[in-house]
């Protein structure tokens, strides 16, 4: 979940128990351009201390000025809709033709905000629904599938880690990777069906499987924002797990090895229902060459990568060209 959404809510529950009137504001619907994306959210309190952006200036006022007017309800959900006019766009400085609808929904002692941010502290997905006649809003965890939505009647948000990872082995160079991805809005699911592997996982608000890694990968049910990645060097878990992995809409697949250990591994995978294309998928040796030698290089490494792919600042060529150093090293740090 980004920093700013995280600080708005972080806001609402400061301001929860007070004497102001206090209200989350969300942008449900855009038309045309608009400065902020729907799901954007500003929390507001009665005397026009604010926080985060739905337009990021003139809405912002308008609603400030509202609220110490009373012209905002304390009781009820209302929409608010700016723009449509070339006057209005002009007045609230959107793009010509832009249009946006917000939910203004009070939030004056609401429980919810602190069972949300219970939840995002443990890093989970969680979808948050709250009806525009009644105000209810009910928390529950978020699928794959789920995402924003405005019905007219009710709203549906998303929040939490936008990003899943799936790591095989439960070793060392796996605590690493599974502390730092969490800064990086990853969910994290492990997955070692050895029991003295399980025995020394000390990685909080992670989820630990103890099915086969071809198991996991099917129970996950991979999408374009997860992430797969094989570190257990025992080609027996390894490669169950990439032989699902490489058929999936995952994100990015890899492997930990060395250059000749993942030639023989894709010789391997050959022998199996992958198809060449499947199998230029695998991101083998796994990580960006940074000369990387201890297990928490190596984790810096994965991460750089991912980071990279997933802002489209490197081709996957590239990536693939570039790590023969740090695999060196790989084959005695797993």
């Amino acid at each position: 979940m980004n920093s700013v959404d995280l600080s708005v809510l972080n806001t609402l529950q400061a301001w929860q128990g007070g004497n102001l009137p206090v209200w989350l504001v969300t942008v449900v619907q855009t038309y045309g351009s608009s400065p902020r994306p729907a799901g954007s959210m500003f929390a507001l309190r009665g005397d026009g201390v604010s926080a985060g952006s739905v337009s990021g200036g003139c809405i912002e006022d308008d609603l400030v000025q509202r609220a110490r007017q009373g012209r905002l309800s304390s009781a009820a959900c209302e929409i608010a809709a700016y723009g449509g006019t070339h006057e209005a766009a002009t007045r609230f400085g959107l793009p010509c033709g832009g249009v946006m609808r917000l939910l203004i929904e009070p939030v004056n002692g609401a429980q919810w905000v602190q069972a949300l941010l219970q939840r995002l502290a443990a890093h989970k997905r969680v979808r948050r629904s709250v009806s525009l006649a009644s105000g209810v809003v009910e928390l529950s965890d978020a699928g794959p599938a789920d995402s924003l939505s405005f019905d007219g009647r009710q709203l549906v948000t998303v929040h939490g880690p936008h990003w899943r990872m799936l790591i095989i082995g439960a070793g060392e160079t796996s605590q690493y990777l599974a502390r730092m991805a969490q800064a990086l809005d990853y969910e994290i699911f492990i997955c070692d069906p050895r029991e003295e592997m399980r025995a020394s996982w000390n990685v909080s608000d992670t989820t630990l499987l103890d099915i086969m890694p071809d198991e996991a990968v099917e129970a996950l049910q991979p999408d374009a924002a997860t992430v797969i990645i094989a570190l257990t060097h025992d080609p027996r878990l390894d490669d169950l797990a990439l032989l699902e992995a490489l058929k999936s809409p995952a994100f990015y697949v890899g492997a930990l090895g060395s250059q000749a250990n993942n030639a023989r591994r894709r010789e391997r995978l050959r022998q199996f229902d992958l198809t060449d294309l499947q199998i230029e998928r695998l991101y083998g040796p796994v990580g960006l060459d940074i000369g990387s030698r201890t297990p928490p290089e190596i984790a810096v490494a994965i991460l750089a990568q991912l980071i990279a792919c997933r802002n489209r600042q490197v081709t996957a060529t590239s990536l693939h060209e570039t790590h023969t150093t740090l695999t060196i090293h790989q084959e005695t740090c797993a």
